[in-house]
Order: structure tokens, then sequence, then C-alpha cells
């Protein structure tokens, strides 16, 4: 593997001033922004071989820093500080075994349906359709596909409540 060139890494250390400026302009802290600087020289100088020589070097590097300083925020969004664990305590997830029983009896109440009214159910319900383009794919009549659609729906209902997967409450 080659070494950058001396006036490749002369030009990353001319733009750090530039760098940080615009790393502190973002992150609005002087040492965030110093870390996002010394990333960004870090994977210029990895990627030296992905610069294009006669390309403008410093868009290249803010292009490189602001993409880091995207992708940390993003994370950062999601990431709640909880150093005592508290809040992990709070958190619950429900059990995973309940989502595939349903959905598998879902899928035996569906295959028990009439291939058109499947069809058309699952057009409309599943896919997104409108009645309008549902009718167009099946080729016959938008009261057509309503009908299918309104009987597929109760069937379902009623095969769903037979298998316990519906409350009679609902």
């Amino acid at each position: 593997m080659t070494s950058p060139s001396p006036d490749f890494t002369r030009a990353l250390m001319g733009a750090a001033p530039s760098l940080r400026a615009f790393a502190i302009s973002l992150s609005g802290n002087v040492d965030r922004a110093d870390d996002l600087v010394q990333d960004t020289l870090m994977r210029a100088w990895a990627s030296f071989a992905s610069f294009q020589e006669g390309t403008n070097l410093n868009a290249w590097l803010f292009t490189i820093l602001r993409n880091l300083f995207n992708s940390e925020y993003r994370k950062l969004k999601r990431e709640v500080e909880d150093a005592d664990g508290e809040y992990a305590a709070t958190l619950a997830a429900p059990a995973g075994q309940e989502s595939h029983v349903a959905l598998d009896e879902m899928r035996s109440a569906l295959a028990k349906l009439p291939d058109d009214q499947r069809e058309a159910v699952l057009l409309v319900g599943a896919s997104g359709f409108s009645y309008e383009e549902a009718a167009e794919i099946c080729d016959c009549a938008v009261g057509t596909i309503k009908s299918r659609v309104n009987r597929a729906r109760a069937r379902l209902a009623d095969l769903l409540f037979e298998a316990g997967a519906v409350d009679a409450t609902s």
C-alpha cells in the first residue's frame, strides 16, 4: 500500500483550521469539533487513494466532516443517557411469540378464502392499492372488487374469531 504524498499531507494539515471552524459551527462544542476534525483527517488519510487529483480537496474534506457529523447526530438522537440504568429498567418488550402466532393464524385464515377474495383483500388491504387500481389489476369492475374485499374481511374476522385471534369485544 502506498502512502499519501507529502503535498497531500500538507494540504490536509492546512485545511484543519477551516475544518475546525466548520465543525464548531455544526456541533457548537469545541471538544466535539476537535474530535470531528480528527476523525475527518483520519478518514481522509485512510482514503487518500479515492481522492482525485485536481479536484477540490477542501470540498472533499468538508463533505467527509459533514457526513460524519450527520451520522453521529442521527445516532445520538436515538441514544439515551442512562448511567445508573433507571431508564433501562422501565423498558419492556412484548413477547415475540404472540406476533408469530397471530401471523400464522392470519396466513391460515387467508388460505381458507376463495382465490378472488384473497387476491382482492391483499391488493387493497395489504398492498395499499385503491379499489380502482385493484379493479384494473384484476380486470373487473370496481364494485366487484369492493364486494370481494367486503366478503373477504367479514370471512377473515369470522375465521380469526374462531381461532381465538380476535377478541369478541374488539
